[in-house]
């Protein structure tokens, strides 16, 4: 692909957006979204016509975060036309609800979806994210569970695997960025584990507190992604490692292993390393062996490619990874990382393109297109 020419064709590009009607913050990031789009899709098949190619899938993506941003307004503008509400009651009765929306009468999948969207604020679109499904189908599982509970009663709460489930894809959407809700989930977690003595019930808290701890370094000043590796460990929230630690402890202490705890114990073992260099990839590689007896999630066996990458080199990594399927979210970022770390840098690039095309939200596509930069910058030495 000649790159000269994506840079020599970005301003005109750019003054065409703003001519037919886009301000320019906005015509800047359509912009930034066509080049992505032309660095997966032009080495395979090149446009005959390079700037009308990229005039027309930018002003697609214009429209697209056009309409999103409408709908985004829409809601704010009713949620400001809501009266005032009187004294709020002593008592909070939110976790409450995630009890009663999981309910009996659902199977757990679609009590989760239900409750996402009924209570924790969720979209669509996000939910679906989150089940690796596609939005459509999403949609058609929350409304056949909303017909499901239409005519029954609310006096049976659902279980607490369902409510664990609940709480800790909230937490998930809100710690990405794109939804502010991951101390609202601590926030409940913790009135849960304050009801209910159960150690997946501390294994989650344990692992929100731990994530949480990163939360300050995860984002430089200019709002860019920071990955683990580099991030100022200085900017950790000791306070919270510490508290994680504590109560991972207490809970694994009863033998009564599971996900969540499993998930925090990967999580303590980076928050105690002084450096990244410093990380026990072997100890984290069999912990995520241990989650994967305890669930088979695509998503933890993508994880574990990565730790077994660093423990026991870039090529077994690889071949972990061989055997998912590359349709997986993120799939392509770890592909290339663990090809940049085996030197092969044009598969890395390419795949970096490729994961930044794919990526669910602007901080990371933003990474993943620098990286890609990057890689080419160094061949071209």
């Amino acid at each position: 692909m000649d790159e000269a020419l994506l840079r020599s064709l970005t301003p005109s590009v750019l003054t065409v957006l703003v001519r037919r009607g886009a301000g320019f913050a906005a015509a800047e990031d359509a912009v930034q979204d066509a080049l992505v789009e032309a660095l997966r899709v032009w080495p395979a098949d090149p446009p005959r016509d390079a700037k009308g190619w990229l005039v027309t899938v930018a002003w697609r993506k214009f429209l697209d975060q056009a309409r999103a941003d409408a709908a985004r307004r829409r809601r704010e503008d009713r949620l400001d036309e809501e009266p005032v509400p009187g004294p709020a009651p002593a008592v909070d009765d939110t976790l409450q609800l995630y009890f009663l929306c999981a309910h009996p009468s659902l199977t757990p999948s679609s009590a989760v979806a239900l409750t996402l969207r009924a209570v924790g604020g969720l979209t669509t679109r996000q939910i679906a994210q989150a089940y690796l499904v596609p939005e459509a189908t999403m949609a058609q599982r929350i409304s056949r569970a909303k017909r499901t509970v239409a005519g029954v009663r609310f006096d049976r709460p659902g279980d607490v695997a369902t409510v664990l489930r609940v709480l800790y894809l909230v937490f998930n959407e809100g710690y990405s960025g794109d939804v502010d809700l991951a101390a609202e989930a601590i926030r409940l977690t913790r009135q849960l584990a304050a009801r209910i003595d159960h150690p997946e019930v501390a294994g989650l808290l344990a692992l929100m507190l731990l994530h949480h701890a990163r939360r300050a370094a995860r984002t430089a000043t200019d709002g860019s992604l920071v990955p683990l590796a580099e991030q100022d460990r200085s900017r950790w929230d000791t306070e919270s490692i510490a508290e994680g630690v504590a109560i991972l402890q207490a809970a694994l202490a009863r033998d009564r292993l599971g996900e969540f705890q499993a998930q925090a114990a990967i999580a303590a073992l980076h928050a105690d390393a002084p450096t990244a260099e410093e990380t026990d990839w072997v100890q984290i590689a069999e912990w995520y062996d241990e989650l994967m007896r305890l669930t088979d999630s695509p998503i933890v066996r993508l994880n574990r490619a990565v730790a077994v990458g660093e423990a026991d080199g870039p090529r077994a990594g690889l071949a972990a990874l061989a055997e998912l399927d590359t349709s997986l979210p993120r799939h392509a970022a770890v592909a290339a990382y663990l090809h940049e770390r085996d030197g092969d840098l044009a598969t890395a690039a390419r795949l970096y393109a490729e994961a930044a095309h794919k990526a669910p939200n602007l901080a990371e596509r933003d990474h993943l297109t620098r990286q890609a930069a990057r890689l080419n910058a160094l061949r071209r030495r």
